[in-house]
């Protein structure tokens, strides 16, 4: 069965070198978005200079520059999770710690589109 699979890390820094070791590891791509936890966003408004509650969510996500990403990858098959979570954790540290960042991974019921782009 396919899964998906959901990484979740403040440590932007390194996820460059994590997408690349994903790929090593043998999934067919990887998405990266750029994410706003809730908690550093509640922390930026208590810091802003206007009063609580007059600034729209939006508004803190623009000003505050601590971001993190959300990685995202379908594959076929287990042995594919396994070895990103090897890599991932070989990059970051046991996932187990605080601050390393949070791996999800979802069965999937259908799966349409994923290509190998190792033969193209």
């Amino acid at each position: 069965m396919a899964k998906l699979i959901i990484f979740i890390t403040a440590r932007i820094d390194e996820s460059s070198r994590i997408g690349e070791a994903w790929l090593a590891a043998g999934v067919p791509g990887v998405t990266v978005l750029e994410a706003h936890g809730i908690r550093r966003l509640q922390k930026a408004a208590k810091g802003a200079e206007i009063l609580p509650g007059m600034m729209s969510l939006l508004d803190i996500m623009r000003q505050n520059n601590e971001t993190s990403i959300i990685m995202l990858s379908a594959v076929e098959n287990d042995a594919v999770v396994d070895a990103v979570i090897q890599q991932t954790e070989a990059i970051l540290g046991n996932l187990r710690e605080p601050n390393n960042g949070i791996l999800l991974v979802v069965d999937l019921e259908r799966v349409i589109g994923i290509r190998d782009h190792s033969k193209s």
